[in-house]
């Protein structure tokens, strides 16, 4: 927010959601929620540990397509709060739930780094792709880690600008050319290092860290994507784009 209104110096803090607003107007839902960080999600999720009769948040749910694909595994959670900070993302999330004749979800508006109407309440949390659009990504990982039950677990993925996109957007900032994902009003700089280390000092056990998606920018056209190198992600997951980071709370917390 603070980014957003620097830039806008006329702007009050309203505006900043009214920006959200007018990019969630410009998308669609992804009823299949197969971009590649839910992608990551679905390769190391444990349907009968994680989902089975739990009770889940999506934090950041956007048009509402991963929270719908929760609620239609045959492994389901008893119920999805899918919770976004757009109040046209919730009501365009929510429309698309009663398209699907998806059930069990709660769609309601919450903002990730005041989560004070949740204490630690939840099995099972989602974050995908949200701290890096907030001002204070580590107070919105403590919030995350605040919600989690004793023994919850934690999937938390974000971009990774140690990578060939994080090499282009060090180019632009050199050559004052604007840089954002997708138009998006706040676009923090994160790193899986450091994501992995706000997730520690939240007082979560990193269990697991992934990455894919190896990206050469080029001007004026899409980027190509290098899907060899995701084929050997022991090695390249830490210069990948996309980054997944897995975590648990103490059973004693």
């Amino acid at each position: 927010m603070r980014e957003f209104l620097a830039a806008n110096p006329i702007a009050k803090p309203s505006d900043v959601r009214a920006a959200y607003d007018e990019w969630h107007y410009r998308h669609e839902p992804d009823p299949a929620a197969d971009a590649p960080w839910y992608a990551l999600i679905k390769s190391r999720l444990r349907l009968a540990d994680d989902l089975a009769g739990r009770r889940v948040l999506e934090i950041g749910c956007g048009l509402g397509g991963f929270a719908v694909w929760l609620s239609r595994q045959s492994q389901k959670p008893a119920e999805v709060v899918a919770a976004d900070f757009s109040p046209v993302a919730v009501a365009r999330a929510r429309q698309l739930g009663e398209q699907t004749r998806a059930i069990g979800i709660h769609w309601i508006v919450a903002d990730i780094m005041a989560l004070d109407e949740f204490q630690a309440e939840f099995d099972t949390v989602f974050s995908c792709e949200t701290i890096e659009h907030v001002p204070d990504p580590p107070l919105a990982v403590r919030q995350l880690s605040r919600v989690l039950k004793p023994g919850g677990r934690l999937y938390l993925t974000t971009p990774n600008y140690l990578s060939m996109i994080g090499l282009y957007r060090a180019y632009c900032w050199l050559r004052r050319k604007k840089f954002d994902e997708g138009g998006q009003p706040i676009c923090k700089i994160n790193m899986s290092v450091t994501t992995r280390s706000w997730v520690r000092k939240a007082g979560l056990r990193v269990v697991r860290t992934d990455g894919v998606g190896h990206y050469l920018p080029l001007p004026r056209r899409s980027p190509i994507r290098f899907t060899v190198l995701d084929r050997a992600r022991f090695l390249t997951r830490w210069f990948a784009h996309h980054t997944l980071v897995i975590a648990e709370k103490p059973a004693h917390a």
